[in-house]
């Protein structure tokens, strides 16, 4: 098994991916493989609604020439997704959201192919406007028919300056908290599959 972590930040390994990591060492834990896709620095447009994915049907994305089929083509072959962001005005970063618009459309267009993983969003922040983050991140999971673990809390982790979230005792130990039910959920379905 296998969990991708994209993670939609402009800053490479800035806070974001630091929550990210705090899961992924719980998902190693139980023995469950990680991979972590940074967005920054990777050209990433938005949907262009051409809706040839419809007609094609191959599980990728007509537009060509950036990051977003690969994206698309790990997320379709790991078990469990994790889309990380931080607050950008109250909502994810224009990367994550050109991401889960293309990743989701494909998605639809072949018969919504992340039905029944496991996915979760993961946001740094700040100071406010982490929640919107969190559901439009939530939302791409729901409608695709994933299913989604919880926490002991939303999974936030407050911080500015690189490194400032490993200050947030609650936040780290959300994302602890996340990988260990994100792994449980992964076993369970692989368990209902017969895997």
């Amino acid at each position: 098994m296998r969990v991708v972590g994209i993670n939609g930040s402009a800053r490479k390994g800035g806070n974001t991916a630091m929550l990210l990591r705090h899961v992924f060492a719980e998902l190693e834990n139980e023995g469950i493989g990680t991979e972590l896709v940074e967005l920054a620095g990777k050209r990433i447009r938005g949907c262009t609604a051409c809706y040839k994915c419809f007609a094609n049907k191959d599980r990728r994305c007509a537009v060509k020439g950036d990051a977003a089929n690969d994206c698309i083509g790990m997320m379709d072959g790991a078990e469990g997704i994790l889309l990380g962001s931080p607050t950008y005005f109250t909502d994810v970063t224009a990367e994550m959201k050109a991401l889960i618009d293309r990743a989701g459309m494909v998605s639809r267009a072949n018969g919504n192919m992340y039905r029944r993983k496991a996915g979760a969003a993961v946001v740094a922040v700040r100071r406010a406007g982490a929640m919107h983050a969190f559901d439009t991140m939530n939302h791409f999971f729901l409608i695709g028919e994933m299913i989604i673990p919880g926490s002991s809390y939303w999974n936030i982790g407050v911080g500015r300056e690189i490194g400032d979230v490993e200050k947030d005792e609650e936040g780290v130990a959300t994302m602890r908290i996340l990988g260990r039910n994100m792994a449980w959920l992964m076993k369970a379905l692989a368990a209902a599959k017969g895997e």
